[in-house]
């Protein structure tokens, strides 16, 4: 029989994350929370078939962190307890940032390296100690050659977006990581997709895995207007300013990339005699629950948000979303833009786009699977057309990886059992969290 649950408590997480989950908006487990938590949770190897938006990286990263967290922390240089393999700096990136949330009353360092940034901070990060590792294949293997980082202590591993690493070349990569892995260790491996050569991965290396699939959460309203602005990046503020002056009448969720840049939007906003206010992750709980409050009373008509601050958040009738930033994940778009158009409403979605962005978009119309719609505002055309090709920008903190290395044979294990919905090898069924 079935079962789902409605909370985070249910689930049996520790008291540190549940205190996080609250704090940062996360009230309800996804689907794919439901059934792969209880499962991790109880030590099971877990084959998830979960796409970027479904919550996948809590899927996976509560029941790492609550593994960890009941462990006696370790005075001086720790070894990594935990290793996420990403395919991309940006995964990376996002990963860590999420899990620095939901570990935020842990004592546990977490980290992540990719290539492209220097070598000697990494190293450093190494020799301070870290418990969750969260890494590139290539870079990895990079510090792996220099004799900079010690696998033998790894836990728990998780392959984040496995079918795209495969498709990114990292096969030989992955298998010369894992044969440097503990054999005793519980694996979490996350896909798009149940391909034949994801299942043939899961054989060689996981032990009896439980295997959970949901639907894409990627559902867009059919009543949201996609639109952009192309404009050279140090116009951006004017143009919002121009935006948001001649619809006076609407309250706005505008969406920046950092912190210190959504802190200081939301000055000049304020400088600009617009009422606004910002959410992210350096403001305490109170702080937030107090500029959200004034935005919702109408007290401020414009929020300034970062994606991880702006999750959980119940904002009704909201008719307009602003990406004063595009975001560097384009599934992150989804869920910014899921703050308008819902029941039935009509929403628009707008983004002020840079030069450097152009990549950017192609990614998010890609998702979309529609064109976004260009229009150039007067005064404030760009100094050159807007490019849908080429590199992607390369943001603070951020930098490219590359495939590297090759691989020796991994032993096999035995295939996955069904998950929660579905009947498992042997005659039991997996619990569905």
């Amino acid at each position: 029989m079935t079962q789902t649950t409605s909370t985070f408590e249910a689930l049996g997480l520790s008291p540190a994350l549940l205190r996080a989950l609250a704090e940062n908006g996360f009230n309800q487990p996804t689907p794919i929370q439901q059934q792969a938590i209880p499962l991790a949770l109880a030590g099971h190897d877990v084959l998830g078939g979960a796409q970027t938006g479904t919550g996948k990286t809590a899927a996976f990263g509560l029941p790492l962190l609550n593994r960890l967290g009941k462990a006696t922390p370790v005075n001086g240089p720790r070894k990594p307890r935990a290793l996420i393999l990403v395919p991309t700096r940006e995964l990376a990136v996002q990963v860590s940032d999420n899990l620095r949330t939901y570990a935020r009353y842990l004592r546990m360092s977490i980290g992540a390296i990719f290539g492209g940034a220097g070598m000697g901070p990494q190293v450093d990060l190494f020799r301070r100690g870290v418990d969750v590792l969260v890494a590139t294949p290539g870079r990895l293997i990079d510090h792996m050659d220099r004799g900079s980082v010690k696998l033998d202590a790894i836990e728990v591993l998780v392959l984040d977006e496995a079918d795209r690493m495969l498709d990114m070349g990292f096969l030989p990569a992955i298998k010369r990581i894992l044969g440097k892995l503990p054999k005793q260790r519980q694996t979490l491996l996350f896909s798009a997709t149940f391909e034949a050569r994801i299942k043939q991965l899961a054989l060689e290396f996981m032990h009896d895995p439980y295997q959970v699939q949901v639907a894409a959460n990627n559902t867009i309203a059919e009543t949201i207007a996609h639109r952009a602005h192309p404009v050279d990046g140090s116009r951006k503020r004017d143009l919002l300013v121009k935006i948001l002056t001649e619809r006076f009448e609407d309250q706005v969720l505008v969406f920046g990339r950092t912190k210190h840049g959504c802190n200081r939007l939301a000055e000049q906003l304020e400088e600009a005699g617009l009422k606004a206010v910002a959410i992210h992750g350096n403001k305490s709980q109170a702080q937030r629950q107090k500029a959200l409050n004034a935005f919702k009373a109408g007290k401020a008509r414009v929020l300034v948000a970062t994606d991880v601050a702006a999750r959980g958040l119940d904002i009704p009738d909201l008719p307009l979303v602003i990406n004063y930033e595009l975001p560097m994940v384009a599934e992150d778009y989804v869920h910014r833009i899921g703050r308008t158009g819902r029941n039935g409403a009509s929403g628009e979605a707008l983004s002020l786009v840079g030069m450097e962005e152009g990549p950017l978009l192609a990614q998010v119309q890609k998702l979309l699977r529609q064109e976004v719609e260009l229009v150039t505002v007067e005064g404030f055309a760009p100094a050159r057309p807007l490019q849908l090709t080429g590199a992607m920008p390369n943001p603070r903190r951020k930098a490219a990886h590359r495939p590297h290395g090759a691989a020796p044979k991994r032993h096999a294990h035995a295939g996955p059992k069904q998950g929660p919905s579905r009947r498992r090898s042997g005659g039991r069924q997996g619990s569905a969290g």
